[in-house]
């Protein structure tokens, strides 16, 4: 079966920036995309995500054999040394596995060298934390406190790169970042969000990825919180936010309602590189 290192990689790197949900009490509470997502974890919901963030990846390339699909990773770790794919050496596109036993986090290394690895990782934090709240690109050491228990070594069609002797010895390597896609965001689904997520459920959403890129440039502008920022809902906090920014832009009266116009959108697009649609 087909694996590719560089699409698995970016696939979970593009996904950088993405927040679970929260609780009536603005509490992080495990609720996310990828375990509904993903065949057979659908009842892993509400548990910390970390190891089903990897398997969501593996499943949407269609390579549900050379990945572990568990939502454990213990489980994830006897997988892997069972199909006597385990190293103590970085693996590039590998993953890695913190704990006594490889049981407290998981993640996928994207480059690495002689003192470190980079990764991708979900249901962590911008500190490293094993329960977090997103999908953040970190560096961890290599060795030492809270470096890895060791690393799975999967089947990929570009072959294995790693740093062990017995697998190449590669001493540093990396995964090439693609171009960047065009943003594009959709001027009716974010009004449509603006009018209809404050009403919902906290958390509830609409267009959920073309509001997140809104309410980031509204973070930056300095007009939300940045814990507000990435869990796609249009709610009462970005639609106070949005205002400000149409007053600020000259706006007033129900031209400045926090209801995303066309021509506002745009401008804000033009400062923040998403381009404006419809």
């Amino acid at each position: 079966m087909s694996f590719s290192r560089n699409a698995f990689v970016n696939l979970l790197r593009n996904q950088t920036g993405y927040h679970e949900g929260r609780d009536a009490n603005g509490n992080w509470n495990n609720i996310q995309r990828f375990s509904p997502e993903t065949p057979g974890l659908e009842w892993s919901q509400g548990q910390a995500w970390c190891a089903t963030f990897t398997a969501w990846g593996a499943d949407e390339l269609g390579a549900r054999s050379s990945w572990p699909i568990t939502a454990s990773c213990y489980t994830a770790v006897q997988w892997w040394k069972k199909a006597n794919r385990w190293t103590d050496y970085p693996v590039l596109g590998g993953a890695f596995y913190l704990g006594s036993v490889g049981q407290d986090h998981v993640g996928v290394v994207y480059a690495y060298d002689e003192n470190s690895i980079y990764t991708v990782e979900g249901n962590t934090n911008a500190g490293g934390s094993y329960q977090g709240d997103g999908v953040y690109q970190r560096v961890r050491p290599r060795r030492g406190a809270n470096s890895p228990y060791g690393y799975g070594v999967p089947a990929f069609d570009e072959g294995t790169v790693s740093a062990d002797p017995k697998l190449g010895g590669t001493r540093t390597a990396s995964v090439p970042v693609p171009a960047p896609p065009q943003v594009r965001v959709s001027a009716a689904h974010i009004a449509a969000a603006a009018r209809r997520d404050p009403g919902l459920r906290q958390g509830g959403t609409t267009y959920p990825a073309e509001v997140n890129i809104v309410e980031v440039a509204l973070a930056r502008e300095g007009l939300l919180a940045d814990a507000y920022a990435h869990d796609g809902s249009f709610g009462s906090l970005s639609v106070a936010g949005y205002a400000r920014l149409q007053r600020r832009y000259g706006y007033s009266g129900t031209d400045a309602d926090g209801i995303p116009g066309r021509s506002s959108l745009t401008r804000l697009g033009k400062a923040h590189a998403f381009t404006v649609i419809d």
